[in-house]
């Protein structure tokens, strides 16, 4: 039986990048449909298929015909998970958009809790998973980048909180204004500001297979992050070249007052080398930092688009085509 969405948008949209989880999208869809049902019949899910490399689109496709309320979004290669959402974001039309994985460790019945707190008047209601369900090595690279990552930016973010939560319309909206290549959803929450709560839910274990955030991969998204949201790492190269050019004063003042002094010659060829070798290696770690940054620029200059679509379970409309 096919159930049409209201014309006029729905109350609730479901934003879900979808990536290598063809065996739990059935559970996932079924579990969406009876929490949301809890709050409104008046509501849209979209899955977003990041090139996955198993059948995951062919089951978008067949939940799609089954009911209108469910929008597929195929992208016409991996782009990676924020860029995902954000092809979601685009497409999502509802008074409150609810962005989740798709892995069920983001458990659908929460929803409902999320929804009731935003309803006392905040734009932002973010999950936060006290007892995280995942490797210990996971929870510490979590932990510790997000310790770096405050360090850099000056912003306090718990490793806690992920990209669960429920936004406002208008958080959206700007959220959709940030055209950068390097994206995390969950930093531009942070920056766009708007009312703002974290409340507790129960984090699970993934039912099946494995995260794809290996370990190369968190230290990928941790540099490329850092980059990409602060210049804190040059300033403290020159801060660093500013104390080394200090102490090699001091310590030419040093070696002259013991010539002067007690006729000490200057010796050591091997501090020098040293010496040498550590300069060249700073100086190439400075205008490597540099390059990186150019390399970013370069990346945002060139006005690629963010994603690409390669097909859709629904129409699209003149200005999303």
């Amino acid at each position: 039986m096919e159930v049409s969405v209201s014309k006029s948008g729905p109350l609730i949209s479901v934003v879900t990048p979808v990536y290598g989880a063809h065996d739990l999208l059935e559970e996932l869809y079924a579990r969406l449909i009876q929490a949301l049902s809890q709050i409104t019949e008046d509501y849209e899910i979209i899955m977003v298929n990041d090139a996955s490399p198993d059948d995951s689109w062919c089951l978008i496709q067949r939940f799609a015909t089954q009911n209108s309320r469910l929008k597929g979004v195929n992208l016409s290669r991996n782009f990676g998970q924020h860029h995902a959402i954000t092809a979601g974001l685009e497409f999502a039309r509802g008074k409150w958009v609810i962005v989740m994985d798709c892995d069920l460790q983001d458990q659908p019945e929460e929803i409902p809790k999320l929804y009731q707190t935003a309803q006392q008047g905040f734009d932002v209601v973010v999950g936060i998973r006290h007892t995280r369900q995942d490797t210990t090595i996971k929870k510490l690279c979590s932990r510790y980048f997000y310790k770096v990552f405050a360090y850099f930016t000056n912003t306090r973010i718990e490793h806690q909180i992920g990209n669960f939560g429920i936004y406002s319309r208008k958080v959206i909206r700007s959220i959709l204004k940030f055209k950068e290549q390097t994206r995390s959803f969950g930093l531009f929450v942070i920056w766009a500001g708007f009312r703002r709560i974290e409340i507790p839910i129960e984090h699970a274990k993934r039912p099946t297979g494995k995260s794809t955030y290996n370990f190369p991969r968190m230290i990928s998204l941790a540099f490329n992050s850092i980059i990409a949201y602060s210049n804190k790492l040059l300033i403290l190269f020159v801060k660093l070249g500013f104390l080394l050019a200090g102490f090699s004063f001091l310590f030419t003042l040093w070696l002259l007052f013991r010539y002067v002094i007690w006729g000490i010659p200057v010796i050591g060829w091997t501090s020098l080398i040293v010496s040498i070798y550590l300069s060249t290696g700073l100086m190439i770690m400075v205008v490597g930092a540099v390059g990186i940054y150019i390399g970013k620029i370069f990346d945002e200059v060139k006005g690629r688009p963010l994603y690409l679509i390669e097909s859709t379970t629904f129409e699209l409309d003149s200005d999303d085509e």
